[in-house]
């Protein structure tokens, strides 16, 4: 009992310092990263994709119902002198289950951003349906957003939940906010419509 104790106390305490060190002020922050992704490891090339980061789940009514009045929110995003995500390709976590960086030569405008991708064909993708493939809350921190304020996010640091892409500041902070995964979302979809017209 005593050993279960101490491991409960270690992980909310790395969780405590992730938030801290991370989602604990605003989006300006200078995010940990570079704005290129790096490439994946040999053992990781080679190994199943990242299905840990991909949870199946059925859109539910309601879920159906909140894309429809996502069209009043304003499409505001988290970028980097204008580029969103960092130059990764959003799509490329749909189709390949990991981060990709995404090529100055096949770019795509839409919203208040630039997307960046690694194919022509993940642009034309995203340009035939942009909402299917941007992150939600723009870009930004999903666990900040919950939370009721925005910060800058790492393309590193994602989940696909609900067929939706979700990222976090880093992760530690994914760590945190994937223990209560649809809790989380309810709070962000609820907080995000008002942050996003601050945005604006």
């Amino acid at each position: 009992m005593k050993i279960s104790y101490l491991a409960k106390v270690f992980s909310a305490s790395i969780l405590t310092i992730g938030l801290a060190a991370g989602c604990g002020t605003s989006y300006n922050i200078t995010p940990p990263n570079t704005a290129t992704v790096p490439p994946a490891s040999p053992t990781e090339a080679k190994s199943s994709p990242n299905a840990k980061n991909v949870e199946a789940t059925k859109s539910s009514p309601k879920a159906e119902k909140a894309e429809k009045a996502d069209n009043s929110i304003p499409k505001v995003f988290y970028s980097e002198k204008g580029v969103a995500i960092r130059g990764t390709d959003p799509v490329a976590y749909f189709t390949e289950s990991k981060p990709v960086a995404g090529k100055p030569e096949f770019t795509h405008k839409w919203g208040d951003a630039t997307w960046q991708f690694s194919s022509a064909q993940n642009r034309d993708l995203f340009a035939q349906n942009p909402e299917k493939y941007a992150p939600q809350y723009g870009g930004f921190c999903a666990w900040a957003v919950s939370q009721g304020y925005t910060a800058a996010t790492d393309p590193n640091a994602w989940k696909i939940a609900d067929n939706k892409l979700y990222l976090n500041y880093n992760s530690a902070v994914q760590w945190g906010w994937e223990k209560d995964i649809s809790g989380n979302v309810a709070k962000g979809d609820k907080n995000w419509p008002g942050l996003a017209k601050e945005k604006k």
